[in-house]
């Protein structure tokens, strides 16, 4: 089973792995552990993890105005899953463009 949603490439995540350029960033699945995480990491990028950190983030409410009055609606719950790499190893995000 597919628990990685997509990889994390942001503003923060960059500034993360510019101090510490063995450190990824992933989405997965509310449901993912460490352990599912990194046994998928290892077999898709053909790396091998150290560590693996956890973030669970709730959904949010949010609700705006339009000519059609207002909608509301609630955004997905989602974990973040940050990656450790053995020293010396990277993952290439670009290589599959």
């Amino acid at each position: 089973m597919a628990f990685i949603i997509k990889p994390l490439v942001t503003e923060k995540m960059t500034k993360i792995t510019d101090k510490q350029p063995n450190r990824y960033g992933f989405i997965v699945k509310p449901e993912a552990n460490k352990l599912e995480i990194k046994q998928e990491i290892e077999s898709l990028y053909n790396v091998t993890v150290e560590d693996v950190n956890t973030l669970r983030y709730a959904g949010k409410r949010s609700s705006r105005y339009t000519k059609a009055g207002l909608i509301r609606g609630q955004r997905n719950a989602f974990k973040k899953a940050i990656v450790t790499l053995k020293e010396g190893e990277t993952i290439d995000f670009y290589s599959n463009i």
